[in-house]
This record gives C-alpha cells, sequence and structure tokens, in this order.
C-alpha cells in the first residue's frame, strides 16, 4: 500500500494535505478511455469515475475538486484556470499522442506531472494513412457512393497505384518515420521534411524546406504536434506550391490547415483529393453536430479523429499510461514526462522515498540534505534531475519523516510540491 503526505506551494503559503492511502486517491477519467486503464487504477485501490465525453472549462473545474488523477484524451483542455481550482490534482493522463490540449508549463508550475503515449498507438495512424493514400489514388469512396447510390462505373479512369508514387511526409517523429518505412515497403518513393535534423530511414530523402518537398511530391500528408506555432502551418500559398492533381492528408492535429483553402484547391481540381481525420473544431461528445468546411465533397475521405482508435491502440494506450500515473504516484517516477525533469530510481522496500519538485535555483538539493542531516536522516539514494525552471529531487530515506521535518522541507522558498512516500 502506498501511503503520502503532500506538501504544495500556494500562493507563497504552505499547504498540507492530510495523509493519503490508495482508497484515498480519487481518479476522474474522461472521454472513452479504455476500460483496461480504469480496471487497472481500480485494482491500486483508487476510486476511479468515468465519464464519456469530453468537459468544457467551467464543468471541468467543477468536476475536479477533490481530484487527484485526471485523464483526458484530445478534446477536453487543461487550462491555467482549471489547475488553479484543482488543488488536489497531483497528475494528469493525455491518453493519446499530444499534449497541445494541456498547459504544460502551468501544470509543472503547480507541481503536476503530466504523462502521455507517444508511441501506443503509432501503428494506428500509419494504417489508417496508407489505407487513405490507396483509397484515393483509387478514388475508392467515389466509387463507393456510386454503388450505394445504384450506379454502376466500372473504369479505371483516374485510378492509379501507390507503388512509383512520390511520399512527401511533413514531420518525421514516431509517426512519419515509421510511415516512410511502410510506404517505401509498398513502392513508394520518400521525401520528408523536419524543423529538427532527424535521420531518415531506408531510402527516404530530406527536404531543405517545406517548399522543396512540396514541388516534388504527389502525396503531402502532415504528422507534426499541434503547439502554437503550428498553427496555420498549412494554407493557400502551400496548396498553391503542390504539384498538381497532388493528394493531401492531415491525420495529425486541425489546427495546422485552412480548410477553406484546402476546399478552394479542391473544387478547382488543383488537388486532385483529400483525406482529414483532424479539426480545428470538434464535437465534444458522441452525437454532436460535425460542420467543416470540407463536407459535401466527393473527393475528400472525412473520418472522426479516429487515427489512433483501434481497439488495439486504445488497450495499448488505456494500460500504457494508467501504469505511468500510477508509477508516479507510488515511486515518484517521471520518465517521458513531457513537462517534468526525467527521473527514476529504483522501486523501493526497505525504505521510505521523497519526491521534492521545486524553482530551479542554486542550492535547493544542499538544502535539502542539510534539513535531512540535521533531523538525523540517513540518506539511501538520491537524483536530481531539472528541466527549465523546475527542479526534482526523489531521496530514499531510511526512515519515515517526522512532521517537524517534513514541515522544514516543505517550507523551503523554492518548493512546489513535496511528497513522502512509503
Amino acid at each position: 500500500m502506498t501511503t503520502q503526505t503532500l506538501y504544495t506551494m500556494t500562493a507563497d503559503l504552505p499547504v498540507t494535505t492530510p495523509r493519503l492511502d490508495d482508497g484515498d486517491i480519487r481518479v476522474l477519467l474522461l472521454e472513452n478511455i479504455h476500460a483496461d486503464g480504469a480496471e487497472f487504477l481500480r485494482a491500486q485501490g483508487y476510486q476511479v469515475e468515468t465519464r464519456t465525453g469530453a468537459l468544457g472549462e467551467d464543468e471541468l473545474i467543477e468536476a475536479v475538486q477533490g481530484v487527484h488523477l485526471l485523464g483526458i484524451r484530445s478534446t477536453t483542455y487543461v487550462t491555467d484556470r482549471v489547475l488553479a481550482h484543482a488543488p488536489d490534482l497531483l497528475s494528469i493522463g493525455a491518453f493519446c499522442i499530444g499534449t497541445n490540449q494541456i498547459d504544460l508549463k502551468s501544470a509543472a508550475e503547480r507541481g503536476v506531472a503530466v504523462f502521455n503515449a507517444p508511441y501506443s498507438n503509432t501503428r494506428s495512424v500509419v494504417e489508417l494513412a496508407i489505407g487513405e493514400i490507396i483509397s484515393l489514388a483509387r478514388r475508392l469512396n467515389e466509387k463507393t457512393n456510386d454503388m450505394h447510390a445504384g450506379i454502376w462505373n466500372k473504369s479505371a479512369q483516374g485510378s492509379h497505384e501507390i507503388r512509383g508514387r512520390k511520399l512527401g511526409i511533413v514531420g518525421y517523429g514516431n509517426i512519419g518515420s515509421q510511415l516512410s518505412v511502410i510506404a517505401e515497403a509498398l513502392g513508394m518513393q520518400v521525401f520528408y521534411f523536419d524543423v529538427a535534423d532527424k535521420l531518415a530511414l531506408g531510402n527516404a530523402k530530406r527536404c531543405a524546406s517545406l517548399e522543396e518537398l512540396l514541388e516534388t511530391v504527389d502525396v503531402v500528408t502532415l504528422h507534426v504536434d499541434g503547439r502554437p506555432g503550428n498553427a496555420g502551418l498549412f494554407g493557400a500559398d502551400e496548396f498553391a506550391r503542390m504539384r498538381p492533381r497532388s493528394l493531401f492528408l492531415n491525420l495529425s492535429r486541425g489546427i495546422l490547415v485552412d480548410t477553406k483553402a484546402l476546399r478552394a484547391h479542391l473544387e478547382s481540381g488543383h488537388i486532385a483529393g483529400a483525406a482529414v481525420d483532424v479539426f480545428p473544431v470538434e464535437p465534444k461528445k458522441q452525437g454532436d453536430p460535425f460542420e467543416s468546411d470540407l463536407r459535401g465533397l466527393p473527393n475528400v475521405i472525412l473520418t472522426p479523429h479516429v487515427g489512433g482508435s483501434t481497439m488495439e491502440a486504445q488497450q495499448d494506450i488505456g494500460r500504457f499510461v494508467a501504469g505511468k500515473l500510477h508509477t508516479y504516484l507510488a515511486e515518484g517516477s517521471t520518465d517521458l514526462s513531457p513537462n517534468m525533469p526525467h527521473q527514476q530510481l529504483p522501486a523501493y522496500r526497505d525504505h521510505h522515498r521523497l519526491a521534492h519538485l521545486h524553482h530551479n535555483v542554486p542550492g535547493v538539493l544542499s538544502a535539502i540534505n542539510v534539513i535531512l542531516g540535521d533531523h538525523g536522516v540517513n540518506i539511501e539514494g538520491q537524483t536530481l534531475g531539472t528541466r527549465g525552471e523546475i527542479g526534482y529531487v526523489l531521496t530514499d530515506i531510511d526512515k519515515q519523516l517526522e512532521p517537524e521535518t517534513l514541515a522544514a522541507l516543505g517550507t523551503l522558498p523554492e518548493t512546489i510540491r513535496l511528497r513522502q512516500l512509503s
């Protein structure tokens, strides 16, 4: 069983949270997170509540009162205002790849660790991209619509193999690079552009600029993250620069693309077809109306943000992120967190552990160790990591701390959050 004593600095005043046993930990999971994630957390003894849809800001503020672990997907936004009204929140799990829906900086400053699933649904997104490239090249969406309308249109006109076509991947991260390998295995020539210097896999060729890629390839597919600087990445100028009768895919983030410009280029015939899985504004729950500039176009495949929505991916994401939340709570591990220094000590059995999150200024580690020494506490193991303005120390000690020792550590001016794990 895990028990914890917490100190949190709020408005420069230390606030002590009563000692928590596993049964006191409250978890809120939103947006149809896979049941395996909820069951895993229940098995740890936590109180788990699940809800099917996303929540708006005011609804979320109300819902997170007294909640220690929050699980979301891509449609619930955890803003600075939400975090300011969630003093009990210890960690947020984004049960998806992206974390742009979470104010990572504000979360770190308030001692809230964030975890996501950077790899779990990679294969699912790649398979959808390949399937949509083939469907667009063969005009399968138009064929099936004709068939449903009772029209027998057996013709090879406008249908092409993808073998030998040039694929341009914008963003060569986990998804883009795996797509590169599979597309090449299918006979495509792969080109990519990434702002970071990424190693080319197989025979893929790196383009020096986005403009070079657009002028070279037959198919453009976006696989970049949703950070604010990427908003509006693809607009009228980029579509105009693409080769005539090219195909376009966006399975990454809705804010990247000017959908009005995309529609204009589809209607003009400059872009032969498009597949879009993500949108600037998406419904918050099942059954809500969907509006888009791209509706009603026969040469467009629209899907409801299901790139990673396979049973295999969602199950893996549920287990992976739930495991990260539990390991952080029980052991203090921040491995793979996108907003915390990455720290990890081996699981502890015969000693106790302190997790001290603080402002990254010189002398904090020394101050912690002086306090422990003055109170007769022996250090069994210790690790310090920093990330920007945040520092994080994990310390294994030989005995549980007395309240006055915890108070001395918790009231250090640099302390953001102190947890004693037992």
